[in-house]
């Protein structure tokens, strides 16, 4: 929150306005309110079906293979699909997320 330090000090001093503005009160007592800094590490996609620029109408095509059981394998899916969307800021906003399972995760699913 560097160029938002006035809304940092109002949250920080009164975490309850939050809760109150988003409709859920509760006790803030059990949260601890922070900034912290997002360190960004490297992500690749396994493939991305992105129109050609006189089809800007049309979604991309996010295409993942997975040949192994990963517990983070979303996690890092729709952060890899975001940082795209940042750092690329295609003009359509539509995509779609294909995951190719392996053989292996079918059958033991």
């Amino acid at each position: 929150m560097k160029t938002d330090a006035i809304f940092y000090e109002i949250l920080k001093e009164f975490p309850n306005i939050f809760f109150e503005i988003i409709g859920k009160p509760t006790n803030t007592d059990i949260y601890e309110f922070t900034a912290p800094e997002i360190k960004q590490t490297s992500f690749r996609l396994d493939g991305l079906f992105a129109p050609l620029a006189e089809f800007t109408n049309e979604p991309l095509y996010f295409a993942e293979v997975q040949f192994y059981k990963d517990e983070q394998f979303y996690n890092r899916l729709f952060t890899s699909i975001f940082l795209y969307f940042t750092q690329y800021q295609p003009p359509n906003p539509d995509w779609f997320a294909i995951v190719f399972p392996s053989l292996q995760s079918i059958q033991t699913s």
